[in-house]
C-alpha cells in the first residue's frame, strides 16, 4: 500500500493519494477524475450548485471548489495529450463539464490503489472510453515542450516558432484543442515542474526554482490559483513524490 498522501508523476499523467483540506475556487488546465477512497465529498460549482458523490470527472477549465470532507480521496491529473483525455474531451461534450460518481464502488481500497497507481481508468470507470483522434501534432508537440521544463518559462512565441505557426494562430488552435489558454496552461505546466522536483528534496524554495518561478512567493500564487490550495498545505504532508 502506497505511503499516505503520495504523489506519483508520469509523462502525461499524475496521482495524488492522501488527504487534503478544501479548495478555493479553481480550475485546471486539464481533466481530473476525483475519487473519495474512504467516503464521500462535496464538489461545489457555480450558480450555487452543490453535488455530494463518491466520484466525479471535471472537465479542462471548469471552475469548482473541492472539499473532502476530511476524508482520504485520489486525484489523477491527466494532461491534454493523454489518450484518456481525448476521450473523456468526447464525453464532456456530450455531458457537460462535470460527470458524477463514474467511478466503480471502492469495495477493496487496495485494489483500487492498484488501479490508480496504473492510471488504469477503464478499469476504475463504468464509463466507455470512446476512441477519438489525438490531438493535432503541433500542439502534441508544443505540449512536450513546456514539460521539458527549463530556466525559463516558454513564451508562446518561441513556442509557436518550434512549430512552425505564427503566434497568433498558434493561440487559436492551442486553445480550440486543449480548451485553455497557452497562457494558463504553461502556468500549469510550470506548477507541475516545480511538483516533480520535490521528489529530490522536500525545499519548496527549490520547487519554485525548478519550476522556473521568480520565486516562492511567485510559485505560492500560482500554485494557489491552480489547486485553490497554498503549495505547503499540500506538498508538505507528502511522504513519498515519485516519477514513473
Amino acid at each position: 500500500m502506497p505511503a499516505q498522501n503520495s504523489l506519483m508523476l508520469g509523462a502525461d499523467r499524475a496521482l495524488y493519494l492522501g488527504e487534503l483540506p478544501a479548495t478555493g475556487w479553481h480550475r485546471h488546465a486539464s481533466p481530473v477524475f476525483l475519487q473519495g477512497l474512504s467516503g464521500r465529498f462535496a464538489l461545489h460549482l457555480p450558480a450555487g450548485r452543490v453535488e455530494t458523490c463518491h466520484s466525479a470527472l471535471v472537465d479542462t477549465g471548469v471552475e469548482h471548489v473541492f472539499d473532502p470532507h476530511g476524508e482520504a480521496v485520489a486525484l489523477v491529473y491527466l494532461e491534454p495529450d493523454a489518450v484518456e483525455a481525448g476521450a473523456l474531451r468526447a464525453l464532456f461534450r456530450q455531458r457537460g463539464g462535470v460527470i458524477l460518481d463514474p467511478a466503480r464502488p471502492v469495495q477493496a481500497r487496495s485494489a483500487s490503489q492498484t488501479r490508480l497507481q496504473s492510471f488504469d481508468l477503464p478499469a476504475l470507470l463504468t464509463l466507455d472510453l470512446p476512441e477519438v483522434a489525438p490531438l493535432d501534432a503541433r500542439v502534441q508537440r508544443s505540449l512536450r515542450l513546456m514539460r521539458q521544463g527549463g530556466e525559463q518559462p516558454w513564451g508562446r512565441e518561441a513556442v509557436a516558432a518550434a512549430v512552425h505557426l505564427s503566434p497568433s494562430r498558434f493561440n487559436h488552435l492551442f486553445s480550440a484543442e486543449v480548451g485553455v489558454s497557452f497562457r494558463d496552461y504553461r502556468i500549469w505546466s510550470q506548477v507541475r515542474s516545480a511538483m516533480s522536483a520535490m521528489a529530490q528534496g522536500p525545499r519548496l524554495t527549490d520547487a519554485a526554482l525548478s519550476g522556473a518561478f521568480v520565486d516562492s512567493s511567485h510559485f505560492s500564487r500560482m500554485f494557489r490559483r491552480t489547486f485553490g490550495m497554498t503549495p505547503s498545505s499540500v506538498l508538505k504532508p507528502l511522504r513519498e513524490v515519485r516519477r514513473v
